[in-house]
């Protein structure tokens, strides 16, 4: 959430760089800034009124103290009704307070000034690839034929348990699948990264804090008896472990990594491009979040991205990274890049983790500060999160990539974690 006081102090900035976002932001800015003068107006009228109350409160006990009953009750009639209006002039500020919070949660994180313009993902530049798209044999498969004919995943026997996009890992399937996340784990380990378990569901203040709140509400899954929701990600709950926290400035980075099963509703669409393990409900995710100083974020981001890029290299696999354009860069997002693999027996790209700088963003909305030394006054620390990786489409274009007439190949950097190195 933007502040008030960046909103009040660059309103014409925010409403042209919310334009390459594609959201049109000057009725809603003019509207948070006339609520905001009404607000301080209302709060002037009852400081002044709160004032007349207290020298009011004064006077009454003087005269009663003087004898002077009468005069003391007549102005005590003034007293009453004076609070009267004091409490509906607070009424009528905490209204306009609310109403005003609604407004501000409304208008996205401003794009980085090198978020290119665009509508949708058409319009994502390529900023660098890797990797060489390997040629595989006559009559390769897509992974959801390798899956039934090597008996590794059961996509009909997820949908009688539970419904379509709730796949079921079978013997070297689900070893494959465990060994994926042990060896995700392990390098952001290796990487400095604090490995935590967290919830699987979150109340509505985290849902708030990383902005799938009210944003994002019908894309989770509601357990509404408790009024929690199924995490997305595990961003929501790590990131919410420093709600409401100052930290010292000394303390930066914190570095975080989570497992987590994540769960989308919005994955509910059919047609050849979600077909198998392209769009789940439910799937795995290694996630990294950091928490940063403001001068030292982006350099923060370059870093996550080099760690996505290095563990993608040694799974072999053919990539690009995009830098999202801002049609494309999500509600509280400055900068995001999109790494893609290659599918071979699907001919397409397959996004497989998303890498953010949010700024301040999310932190304003978490009350997320830090401390200078030798300052009195926190400042919002800056919050970034990746996924390092999302397994689905990684598993998808590993099986289709590595196959072979005799079975599908183990990339060497996952046969420590499992006892074969063929899936036949």
């Amino acid at each position: 959430m933007l502040t008030l006081k960046f909103i009040q102090e660059n309103k014409d900035l925010v409403i042209e760089r919310l334009k390459i976002k594609n959201f049109q932001a000057e009725n809603l800015i003019s509207e948070i800034l006339d609520l905001d003068q009404n607000r301080r107006s209302i709060q002037n009228t009852m400081d002044s009124n709160q004032a007349e109350l207290n020298k009011m409160s004064k006077e009454i006990g003087m005269l009663f103290k003087s004898g002077k009953a009468e005069e003391a009750n007549q102005l005590k009639e003034k007293n009453t009704e004076l609070k009267e209006t004091v409490k509906s002039q607070g009424d009528e500020f905490s209204a306009t307070e609310k109403k005003l919070n609604d407004l501000l949660v409304q208008i996205p994180n401003l794009p980085h000034e090198s978020v290119p313009a665009g509508k949708s993902e058409e319009d994502n530049v390529e900023i660098k690839s890797g990797g060489v798209i390997p040629e595989l044999y006559k009559g390769a498969m897509p992974h959801w034929d390798l899956a039934k004919k090597y008996d590794i995943i059961d996509f009909e026997l997820g949908n009688k348990l539970t419904g379509a996009g709730f796949p079921v890992y079978k013997g070297k399937g689900a070893k494959l699948q465990r060994a994926l996340i042990s060896y995700f784990l392990d390098k952001a380990s290796d990487a400095g990264y604090n490995e935590v378990m967290p919830p699987l569901m979150v109340n509505e203040e985290s849902g708030f804090g990383t902005g799938q709140l009210p944003d994002k509400e019908g894309q989770m899954y509601h357990v509404t008896a408790d009024n929690l929701y199924l995490i997305p990600t595990a961003e929501v709950p790590v990131t919410n472990m420093f709600r409401n926290e100052i930290l010292n400035a000394k303390d930066f980075p914190q570095k975080m990594t989570a497992y987590t099963p994540c769960f989308r509703r919005e994955a509910g669409s059919y047609g050849k491009d979600v077909r198998g393990l392209n769009r789940l409900h439910q799937f795995d995710k290694v996630e990294i979040v950091q928490v940063q100083h403001p001068e030292e974020s982006y350099d923060t981001l370059d870093e996550m991205v080099n760690h996505v890029e290095g563990i993608v290299k040694e799974l072999n696999l053919p990539y690009r990274i995009l830098r999202l354009c801002g049609g494309d860069v999500s509600f509280a997002s400055a900068l995001t890049f999109d790494f893609e693999v290659f599918s071979v027996a699907q001919e397409k790209w397959l996004e497989v983790s998303s890498v953010s700088n949010f700024e301040s963003f999310q932190a304003n909305r978490l009350k997320l500060r830090y401390r200078e030394d030798g300052e009195k006054k926190p400042q919002l620390a800056h919050t970034l999160n990746g996924s390092a990786l999302a397994l689905p489409r990684i598993l998808a274009a590993l099986l289709e990539n590595n196959q072979t007439e005799k079975g599908i190949i183990i990339p060497e950097v996952l046969r420590k974690y499992i006892n074969f190195d063929i899936i036949d």
